[in-house]
């Protein structure tokens, strides 16, 4: 009996470490964007080849690199979500999603060395644009990545909790109600975007050569198009690296500030880190000459909803000489 009331007792002490949402509705949009690039990458491809031309073949393959990085956003939420109740995972199955959204900035900026490499290339040695038939590819792969932008661009504004996961709520587990920064979708977007982007720049190129015979036109927007593009990847690179190497959060100023408000606890150790879209964990070692318990200070933190997971080591002055 004692030893089945021990029990009940650690049980009141524990809580779950599942604290990435729900995403399958931002997974089954990812999904759906896939499954549409691919088809149109495979139609250019095909017709691009049976056709002899190279502008359909060649963006056709300029497609299937964003299908490629768009298929790592996918399997990096399939993933997360399949392992999401697995305790190897000691935070949750979130980082595979940042992980994926690392290894798409990369394709991203590879991409766009690609663009300008080519580019250059192209106002070296200029080739004869099929302006028609140019304009038709372009548009149509604008209108595809248009779609596909409208269907992941709903995903970015999902709020991060529903209902019924705020009766799931359980001590010291608090995920908070802002709208999360998916950096994994945001990596899925950044590359329709930069798809789109790059056939608007098409266009415009395409027109300019063919109503006012600048031929180079084409090459110098491929130019400006990839600069642009790298921006975003080294942004995406920078925000995702960061969460990967569990780099020192802004809220530890916050939490230095609330547990030392007495005037007499310090903090000797803080590490701060993110686990989720909008969650963080913090270890926090306190030293203190007056009788506080760890309770009194996780009081302090109660009003950070940001903070998922929280430990807290206090130690006595008395105890350090």
């Amino acid at each position: 009996m004692e030893k089945i009331m021990h029990h009940d007792h650690i049980e009141r002490w524990q809580h779950r470490h599942t604290f990435n949402t729900d995403k399958q509705n931002i997974e089954n949009r990812t999904r759906i964007v896939v499954i549409i690039t691919f088809m149109m990458m495979s139609a250019e491809i095909f017709f691009g080849w049976m056709t002899h031309s190279m502008a359909l073949f060649a963006d056709g393959i300029h497609m299937g690199t964003h299908a490629f990085a768009l298929g790592i956003a996918l399997v990096a939420y399939m993933l997360a979500r399949r392992h999401a109740t697995n305790e190897n995972f000691n935070f949750g199955t979130w980082k595979i999603e940042i992980l994926g959204a690392y290894s798409s900035a990369l394709v991203l900026g590879i991409v766009a060395i690609m663009m300008i490499y080519t580019s250059i290339e192209r106002l070296i040695h200029p080739l004869v644009i099929l302006y028609n038939q140019a304009l038709l590819v372009a548009s149509l792969g604008l209108l595809v990545n248009l779609v596909s932008a409208i269907i992941l661009n709903s995903g970015l504004h999902s709020p991060v909790r529903h209902a019924h996961q705020a009766a799931e709520e359980t001590h010291n587990h608090k995920p908070t109600t802002a709208v999360h920064d998916d950096l994994n979708l945001r990596s899925a977007y950044l590359h329709v975007i930069a798809d789109a982007l790059t056939s608007i720049f098409a266009i415009i190129a395409i027109l300019g050569a063919k109503y006012l015979a600048f031929n180079r036109l084409d090459p110098v927007m491929g130019i400006v198009g990839a600069i642009l593009i790298i921006r975003w990847a080294v942004l995406l690179l920078n925000d995702s690296a960061r969460i990967l190497l569990d780099y020192k959060s802004p809220l530890a100023a916050e939490i230095r500030k609330r547990i030392e408000s007495d005037g007499d606890s310090q903090i000797s150790d803080l590490h701060v880190w993110k686990i989720a879209d909008n969650n963080y964990a913090c270890i926090i070692s306190v030293v203190t000459g007056k009788n506080y318990l760890p309770e009194d200070y996780r009081k302090r933190l109660k009003n950070i909803p940001e903070l998922a997971h929280i430990t807290i080591e206090k130690n006595d002055f008395s105890n350090t000489k």
